[in-house]
């Protein structure tokens, strides 16, 4: 089960505006069918917000559930009433793609998606509801928007030229990695409580030095300077949009949840930030108490990645794993890890399956010959216009609608 909801973390993309439920009026104090909010005609019940709550949570949607349950079901019945106006209305073969495909990226069928969901509490209907709700969301926003604007060639050409620019940066970040075993809430909310107590470097220091499970703890979680370039764009991204010494949203890794805090960014004026790729080697270890040691000793015996494949022989081919991405299509924390490192350099910060990770770096170096999709740069800079555009209309729709809290 924590696979599957790991995975569903991982994938949950989708908006959540969208299909109507039923309206039922309010029952008694305490009751599932009491109203906590009326829209227009509409209402949500506690039984809505309960539902939502555990649904996010489940994806792990960063942000106070309560409050992102009531958001969501408050635009559900504004754009609802829109859809309505509008006579847009899904088809049943709409709904089942759009369930099949949100379950796909958990690697599941839209079936074994509903029935781990049901494992945990969260009915199908909820589900079936918040994918309705993205699909007819989209309808509505590509209807009213789609042909009202166009990007222009000299728009890609400033996006490749700002993808390139933007990597040509250098960070002092410190970092916060907490460990998740089990249900993830509590790491998230000691997240949480960790960015809203947080002030000052010292403070974060010792917040590392006490929770973190990085080998930078030892260092209160400070990290050298690093290029951009070399850390998870999502990271990148979140990261510097900071001050300096503030402390970033929680930020959800495979097995791990993060913090981290901005110390100082300065441009890089030499670097001509070519995408960067790297070489890299996963060799699985047993996870018993003496794996540091048994780890060291490995690297001792081997001077490059080359040479783990003789430790490897006879072992399962699942064992050692080397391989060659640009650092946009690393995972985010093993993408952490090698930037930290140069070549021959290795780590054990991460586990896997119940395994230590030593993680080796082979090689780093520019991607030479990088194919530019100026077809797909241009369908994001669509996305990113419309997503501009939809929250304006939804804020059209809000300032229009008669909200009342009984």
């Amino acid at each position: 089960m924590s696979h599957i909801l790991r995975a569903m973390a991982l994938t949950a993309t989708l908006a959540a505006p969208l299909v109507a439920l039923p309206q039922i009026a309010a029952a008694q104090e305490g009751s599932p069918f009491q109203v906590v909010l009326r829209i227009n005609d509409g209402v949500i019940t506690r039984y809505e917000m309960e539902q939502r709550k555990l649904f996010l949570k489940l994806l792990r949607v960063p942000g106070d559930p309560e409050a992102e349950a009531l958001k969501g079901l408050t635009q559900d019945r504004l754009a609802t009433a829109e859809a309505k106006r509008f006579g847009l209305r899904l088809t049943r073969e709409q709904l089942n793609a759009g369930m099949e495909e949100f379950a796909a990226r958990a690697q599941l069928t839209a079936d074994q998606f509903v029935e781990a969901l049901a494992q945990a509490g969260v009915s199908m209907e909820t589900f079936r509801d918040f994918v309705g709700n993205g699909l007819l969301w989209r309808e509505l926003v590509r209807g009213r928007y789609v042909g009202t604007f166009s990007i222009t060639e000299t728009e890609i050409d400033r996006a490749i030229v700002s993808a390139t620019v933007n990597t040509a940066m250098q960070l002092l970040l410190s970092e916060i990695i907490l460990p998740v075993q089990g249900d993830p809430e509590a790491q998230h909310e000691l997240a949480r409580q960790l960015r809203r107590d947080i002030s000052t470097e010292d403070g974060f220091a010792a917040a590392a030095r006490r929770y973190s499970a990085s080998p930078s703890a030892g260092r209160g979680g400070r990290l050298d300077w690093t290029p951009t370039s070399e850390l998870p764009p999502q990271i990148v991204e979140l990261v510097l949009a900071l001050g300096p010494g503030q402390v970033s949203e929680p930020v959800t890794l495979p097995s791990a949840v993060a913090v981290f805090q901005l110390r100082d960014v300065v441009e890089d004026k030499t670097a001509s930030a070519p995408l960067v790729q790297v070489e890299y080697a996963e060799f699985l270890l047993a996870n018993t108490p003496d794996v540091q040691a048994r780890a060291a000793a490995l690297h001792n015996r081997v001077d490059t990645c080359k040479d783990l494949y003789e430790e490897a022989r006879g072992l399962p081919e699942s064992q050692l794993k080397v391989e060659t991405r640009t650092v946009p299509e690393l995972p985010a924390d093993v993408a952490l890890q090698l930037a930290q490192l140069d070549p021959g350099e290795y780590s054990t910060a991460i586990t896997r399956g119940g395994a230590r990770v030593f993680l080796m770096l082979c090689a780093r170096g520019p991607k030479l010959e990088t194919a530019i999709d100026r077809a797909a740069i241009r369908e994001q800079l669509v996305s990113r216009r419309l997503t501009l555009l939809a929250e304006a209309y939804l804020e059209e729709l809000r300032s229009e609608a008669i909200i009342v809290t009984p």
